[in-house]
Formats: C-alpha cells, sequence, structure tokens
C-alpha cells in the first residue's frame, strides 16, 4: 500500500463550482447552502472519481459524506435501471439515515436516482418492498445488510462501489466479522472506500485484505480561530429544551440572534412556539422561494426582527453583522458546521456570545468530540434561576424607566400619579403597582415557584462528575435479558454489544454482564431501557439467526 499526496496545484478544488461534477449536484449543493468544500472533500472527491480505492482518514463532522456521496451519484450507470451499484455500511441506523438523507439532498437534481435505507428496529417487509421497486445505492447497517443479501432482496451482481463510512466505529461495536464476510461475498471488481477516524491494526488489516492500493487522503485536524466569541454550552434535563431557550432569551436579551436547528420542520416548529410566546421571530430554510428569503434577511438586517431561526443553509454565505448571539437549539450534524454557525457572531473585532443546548449521554459525547475538533473548550454554564431571570428583566425595566425620565414629556403621565396620590397612595406603591403590572405576563417567574429546571439541572451535573466526562450510574436499576443465540451460533461479546448500540444507540458502556452458554446468552443493560432494546432486537439476525429476547430475573443465571 502506497501513500501518495493529491496533486491538486493545477487545478482549483477548494470551491464546489470548481469540482469535476455535474451541474445538478453542483445546483443541490447550492440549494443546501454550499459554496467552499471542507479539506476532506477538496481531496476525497476527485480521489474517488478518479476510480482508486481510497482511505479517508478524517474525524466526524468534517464533511465526509458529499466526498463519497456525491462520487457514488455520479458514477450511477442509469442504463442498469434499479440494480444496486452502490452499497454503503454505516455503524448505526442513525448514521445510516443520516447519510441515506444527505445523499437524497445531493440527487434530487439527478432523474432516475433511487436510494434505500435498511436498517434494524424498522420492518423487513417494508424494506423488501423498497428494494423491489429498485435501489442504486443502499445504505444500511451491517446486521440488516447480511439479512437481505441471504434473502436475495439485495443483489450487489452489479455493484460499482463499495463503502465503509465509520470504520472505526463499527470495528468497536463488534462488526468486524461481519464486515469481512461482506467484502468477502460481494463481487471483487469494484472500487472500495474507507472512511476512519482512527488508523488502528485493525483498520489497516482490512485495507491490506480488501483494497487494492488504496491511496491515502488524511485531513490534520487544526486549531479552529474563533476570536471574540465565548462559548457557553448548556446540559439540561429532557423535555425542556424550549422553556430553557425562552429563558436564556429572557436572561440574556439580545437585540439580534440566530438560532439554528436541523430540519426545516424544526425550524418553522419553534418559530410558531417563539411567536406564540410573543417573541419577534422570522424562519431561513432551503425550502423557501428567493423573494421571502430577501424579504426576511432585509426585516432581520433593519431590526424588524429579533431573532432568525434557520438550517445550516443560512451558516454560510450570508452577509450578517452585528449578531449579538448565536443559539445551537439542535447540535449540527457535522462539527465544522458549528464553526460557520457561531461564525455569525464576533465579527469584525467584535465580541459575540454562543449557547449550545445539549440533552442526554449522547450529546455530550458529541461535545467532547466537538471539542477535539476545534480545540477549543465550551464552558458548562449554569442554566439561569427563576430569581436571576426576574432581576435581569428588572434591571432592563429599571434602565428604560431612566431613559424614559431623561427624554422628558410626562406632564399627562404626571396628572394620573396626581390622581392617585390625592387618594392617599405613596408615589412608591404605585410604581410597585405599575411594574407588577408589566410582570403579569411572565407567570414562569412568579416569585415562590418550583424551580424544577434547576432541580433537575443539579442531578444531571452531578453525574458528570464536575465535567470530567461522561459517567453512569451504577446504582441505576437495571435488568437482565435471555437471547436465543450462544456458542452454536458463534456468538461473541462483541456482536451482543454491537446489536445492542447499533440498533439503539445506546453507549457501550451501559452494556454488562455478557454471558454467552450454548443455546442462549444473557446481558445487563439499564432497566429502563429494556422495552426499547428488546423491540429492537426482536427478529433481527445475529450470525444468520433469527433473535428472540425476553426480560429474565437477574438472580437467573442458566
Amino acid at each position: 500500500m502506497t501513500q501518495d499526496n493529491l496533486n491538486i496545484e493545477n487545478a482549483d478544488y477548494t470551491t464546489f463550482e470548481g469540482l469535476p461534477v455535474s451541474n445538478e449536484i453542483k445546483r443541490a449543493v447550492a440549494d443546501m447552502g454550499f459554496t467552499r468544500t471542507t479539506l476532506i472533500q477538496e481531496q476525497g472527491i476527485p480521489a474517488v472519481m478518479s476510480g482508486r480505492d481510497v482511505i479517508g482518514h478524517s474525524q466526524t463532522g468534517t464533511g465526509k459524506t458529499a466526498a463519497f456521496g456525491i462520487p457514488a451519484i455520479e458514477m450511477i450507470d442509469p442504463s442498469l435501471g434499479g440494480k444496486t451499484q452502490v452499497l454503503v455500511l454505516c455503524p448505526t441506523r442513525e448514521l445510516a439515515q443520516q447519510v441515506a438523507e444527505q445523499i437524497r439532498n445531493f440527487a434530487k437534481y439527478k432523474h432516475g436516482i433511487s436510494s434505500v435505507c435498511i436498517y434494524g428496529g424498522q420492518g423487513i417487509e417494508v424494506q423488501i418492498n423498497a428494494m423491489k421497486k429498485g435501489a442504486q445505492i443502499v445504505i444500511g447497517t451491517p446486521g440488516r445488510i447480511m439479512d437481505h443479501m441471504r434473502r436475495r432482496t439485495l443483489k450487489l451482481d452489479h455493484l460499482k462501489l463499495l463503502i465503509l463510512d465509520e470504520a472505526d466505529e463499527m470495528l468497536n461495536m463488534g462488526f468486524r466479522e461481519d464486515i469481512e464476510t461482506i467484502l468477502t461475498e460481494v463481487k471483487q471488481e469494484r472500487q472500495t472506500l474507507l472512511f476512519s477516524a482512527t488508523m488502528s491494526s485493525d483498520i489497516m488489516a482490512i485495507t491490506k485484505n480488501f483494497q487494492n492500493d488504496p491511496l491515502i487522503v488524511k485531513v490534520s485536524q487544526k486549531a479552529m480561530v474563533l476570536p471574540n466569541i465565548k462559548q457557553y454550552l448548556y446540559d439540561i434535563p429532557r423535555g425542556t429544551k424550549f422553556d430553557v431557550l425562552c429563558r436564556l432569551i429572557d436572561y440574556y436579551n439580545p437585540k439580534r440572534s440566530m438560532i439554528f436547528c436541523n430540519t426545516k420542520k424544526m425550524v418553522e416548529e419553534l418559530s410558531e412556539k417563539l411567536r406564540n410566546r410573543g417573541y419577534f421571530a422570522e424562519t431561513l430554510h432551503g425550502d423557501m422561494k428567493q423573494f421571502a428569503r430577501n424579504m426576511v434577511m432585509d426585516s432581520f438586517k433593519k431590526g424588524r426582527v429579533d431573532m432568525l431561526i434557520a438550517t445550516d443553509v443560512a451558516a454560510r454565505g450570508l452577509d450578517i453583522d452585528h449578531i449579538e448571539y448565536v443559539i445551537n437549539y439542535d447540535l449540527p450534524q457535522d462539527m465544522e458546521f458549528y464553526v460557520h454557525r457561531i461564525g455569525r457572531t464576533g465579527r469584525a473585532g467584535r465580541s459575540g456570545t454562543s449557547l449550545t443546548l445539549i440533552t442526554g449521554n449522547k450529546e455530550f459525547a458529541q461535545v467532547k468530540d466537538l471539542e477535539r475538533f476545534t480545540k477549543q473548550k465550551l464552558e458548562l454554564a449554569p442554566i439561569p434561576t427563576l430569581a436571576e431571570v426576574e432581576a435581569a428583566k428588572g434591571r432592563r425595566i429599571a434602565d428604560e424607566i431612566e431613559n424614559t425620565i431623561e427624554k422628558g414629556l410626562l406632564e399627562k403621565h404626571r396628572g394620573i400619579i396626581g390622581v392617585l396620590t390625592e387618594k392617599g397612595i405613596a408615589a412608591e406603591d404605585i410604581a410597585a403597582g405599575l411594574l407588577k403590572m408589566l410582570y403579569t405576563s411572565d407567570k414562569e417567574y412568579h416569585e415562590g415557584m418550583e424551580d424544577s429546571i434547576k432541580k433537575e439541572e443539579n442531578r444531571i451535573w452531578k453525574s458528570r462528575q464536575k465535567g470530567k466526562g461522561m459517567s453512569f450510574d451504577s446504582k441505576k436499576p437495571r435488568t437482565r435479558l435471555m437471547l436465543n443465540v450462544g456458542k452454536k451460533d458463534r456468538i461473541m461479546p462483541g456482536n451482543i454489544v454491537g446489536a445492542i448500540a447499533g440498533e439503539t444507540g445506546l453507549p457501550g458502556k451501559t452494556i454488562r454482564g455478557i454471558e454467552i452458554y450454548e443455546n442462549y446468552s444473557f446481558v445487563e443493560i439499564p432497566k429502563d431501557m429494556a422495552d426499547i432494546i428488546i423491540a429492537a432486537l426482536n427478529g433481527i439476525r445475529m450470525k444468520g439467526k433469527r433473535v428472540k429476547v425476553e426480560k429474565v430475573r437477574m438472580d437467573i443465571k442458566k
């Protein structure tokens, strides 16, 4: 295997316009708001389109889906009809769904190209029906891919390109044997791409056995320059995200802010909820007509709108100055999007602030990856208490009153005060009454109301062990599951961990107590996840055998 450096001196691949791809792809990419390529895209797309096997050594969140997805679309031969020509293996169903969505977005102007996403946890009959209609691009998890291959509902006789996405993660989840089986069984005259954040000995063994003189495209990490931007992280209880967002808006009172969501649906839903709360918010996403986009941007720039709620289509290429706050309501799907998002603030030497909201261990782990990627730390900040929000509002009202007094022209209002003082009401009580009227709409901040959000936040912070990383409460109730697969089925602990983590997204650290016997196996998992895991695993195939799962008592061993 040789490591070559791509020679791109005579070509400008730093923009999508400069890439050797079709106009349909360029148009779709423009709709998504992208103009410049990331490093893995700049080097990887030409490398893949050259026909070489490629190893993409790149961190998660560097835009690698486009690096393999765009060439995959371009090499589809329409004359083969619906026969599968591209296969993408992903470690989890969530990643498979993300990859499938992005490929559909890239191919939106390419007529006659169809893709199917297959994974465990979804009825296999639905997937079989989708496969029968034809799918030139198939994206899926290893276990479900093997299941369809055995059923002959996935035929790979015309396969041209096979892609291993996040290969290191698939190996960590115990999918090595499944991957090697798939690579062995598919036609050998193919192009093979492997993308991985690390280059372990196991990864190198796969490249040696299943790739032909691969070209290595390595993207080195550089520190991201985010000057003058304070980056705060809010680790919030589940089900409180919208309430926490409103609390932060009321506490910081930004004059102009951008709030980022990952989907158009969430943008629309959030803007409606904010408007119902009395905030001036407008939306910006890829489905809007150019005229509507221009109107929104004009209102935002002129201050007629306080908040702009947008997808990542608005993170690139918009000329917007004087944004005080950027709020990540959803964590971005690609880490580079984070840099583009918060880069909307702190421009031209000004200071700016970014607020990122996360929920749960999975997103907490993603933030750790993000910090390694940007080489910068997000400061874990406490959610403002009800009293702090009320005090902040009070200070702003006091400032407004002072400014109003300085401007004068208060004779008419003094007349009203005179009427009240003639009744024996003290001026201080009149002022207090007026202030109370201003607070009547703020029911959340009534004095004495229990702050349940802060109470739950304190519990979460304790579980983080003072910010040292994720921790899992060993005292949390657990339960035991029994699976109808064992030693005779060649089951290993990694197969069980990989199946549970791949189908549910549950971190591998929470999966314990694996005991494998001749005909069955036991595994311990968090009790509150039992029903989800049973539903996800029942019916999938593990080493060719259909799995059945049931709860058993913790004291049952055999």
